[in-house]
């Protein structure tokens, strides 16, 4: 959000008017605007009142903007949320900005947009309150792009709520991975190697392009290096050496990586010390069966967890699974079909794959579990798989990841390509936060993968249609 200094003038101080979808989208948002005004329409009241009740995401959103809005107002008279209650942040710190409820005012113009629609009458609020301040800047703030042309052609100013997008171009987006032209130590000019243990690390001045690595990130050459950043210092990167024949031939659970993106992965999956892992990538590049034999091999044969924890965030996942007879993971079986089918292909070449996948299904600890129910859960040594991640808000996503207790290792999933949810983008999807967000962090690792190794077929659909 724009923002001006704290010693601006009372006519520079903007008015931010919040749509429902903002504050679904982050209960906490109307702490974010500083110094600024921020109003909340009655109807916007009434919608919130509307989808609050109930188990899905959306309603355990609208219920905390809820609290927020109300703990933010406190003891406050009707006079005063009218005027505005200063926005009180913390306990020592000064309030910045003010927070009022603002009632259907009917617009004196020449004219106003029919009122049967709830969007409708935020507009017309919103144009008689520019009527009453016209020495003030009135912005509506919205998730919705089509009420901010409405607002716009009816003479609002009208904005996303931007304060969760970290990027303006997703091609800034870290990789996970930088490759080097030709040799890679064309471009070093002094280093110093250490080996122990059978490692060996290169300790090199940070400086260039390695300035701009990051933790867990990896470093590829066209000769046929490959390189982990294991450590970072204001002034030093280390390198550790991973021979790219032992990376290609890693065999996980019957799989064998099929290119070195694959195989970084696969590094990242099975790496104790890291406990978060996202891979991005288009259709088919492999995300769903890497992470699923990468699993099976830590639950199964090396035992270091103690079970698989499958969700997927799809549109339909945010409305209840339903009262039909059956179990959670009878419902949803529909939704986590991928998982399956990927336990199948890694049990093609079997005499009788279904056998084998029945027998994997009976000794894998690997439950399917729906996203409105893992609010308020903990899950201990487990390994927690989140397909399709790019359709989470940032807040549903912080909402997941904290679930995680001790010992336990998230897989966030997804294509940025093909986000499905309304009001988000890929500059706003909660795996572009978390990836942007996590890039330093100590224990989290991120892979974009390359190709779609799925089948001629669709390699070419990919880039065709």
């Amino acid at each position: 959000m724009p923002r001006t200094p704290e010693s601006a003038p009372q006519a520079r101080r903007k008015m931010y008017v919040l749509d429902t979808n903002v504050l679904i989208h982050d209960p906490n948002a109307l702490l974010n605007f500083e110094e600024h005004d921020v109003i909340i329409p009655m109807t916007v009241l009434e919608e919130l009142d509307g989808l609050k009740s109930g188990k899905q995401s959306v309603a355990a959103d609208c219920r905390q903007a809820i609290r927020t809005i109300d703990r933010l107002l406190g003891d406050a008279s009707p006079k005063d949320i009218e005027k505005g209650v200063p926005i009180i942040r913390a306990k020592m710190a000064a309030p910045l900005g003010t927070l009022s409820i603002l009632m259907s005012t009917e617009h004196t113009g020449n004219h106003s947009l029919p009122e049967h629609l709830n969007d409708n009458k935020i507009i017309n609020t919103l144009a008689a309150l520019q009527e009453r301040h016209k020495s003030r800047d009135i912005i509506l703030v919205s998730k919705d792009i089509n009420m901010r042309l409405k607002a716009r052609g009816f003479g609002v100013e009208a904005q996303d709520y931007q304060n969760d997008q970290l990027l303006d171009d997703i091609n800034l987006l870290p990789k996970g991975y930088r490759e080097f032209p030709n040799s890679f130590w064309d471009t070093i000019a002094k280093v110093e190697t250490v080996q122990r243990e059978g490692v060996t690390e290169h300790i090199l001045k940070r400086e260039g392009e390695l300035a701009k690595l990051n933790i867990n990130e990896f470093v590829l050459d066209e000769q046929g290096f490959v390189g982990k950043v294991v450590n970072i210092t204001d002034t030093q990167v280390v390198i550790r050496d991973l021979h790219q024949h032992d990376l290609m031939n890693e065999e996980v659970w019957g799989l064998v990586p099929r290119d070195i993106y694959q195989a970084m992965a696969l590094n990242l999956l099975l790496d104790p010390d890291v406990h978060l892992v996202n891979l991005t990538g288009s259709a088919g590049s492999g995300k769903t069966i890497l992470a699923l034999a990468a699993c099976i091999e830590m639950t199964v044969a090396s035992k270091l967890y103690k079970r698989i924890i499958a969700t997927r965030s799809t549109q339909g996942l945010d409305e209840d699974i339903g009262f039909l007879p059956g179990t959670e993971a009878e419902k949803m079986e529909p939704w986590l079909g991928a998982i399956v089918d990927n336990l199948e292909a890694l049990h093609e070449d079997d005499e009788n794959m279904t056998a084998s996948v029945d027998y994997i299904l009976s000794k894998v600890p690997l439950h399917f579990k729906s996203m409105n129910y893992i609010r308020g859960r903990s899950f201990q040594h487990s390994l927690i798989i989140i397909d399709e991640s790019q359709n989470l808000t940032p807040h549903q996503i912080k909402t997941i990841i904290t679930r995680s207790g001790n010992g336990s290792k998230v897989i966030c999933l997804g294509n940025l390509a093909q986000i499905d949810t309304p009001y988000l983008s890929a500059l706003s999807s909660g795996l572009t936060y978390m990836t942007e967000r996590f890039k330093s962090f100590s224990h989290g690792g991120h892979i974009h993968l390359q190709g779609v190794p799925r089948s001629i077929l669709a390699e070419f659909a990919e880039a065709n249609l």
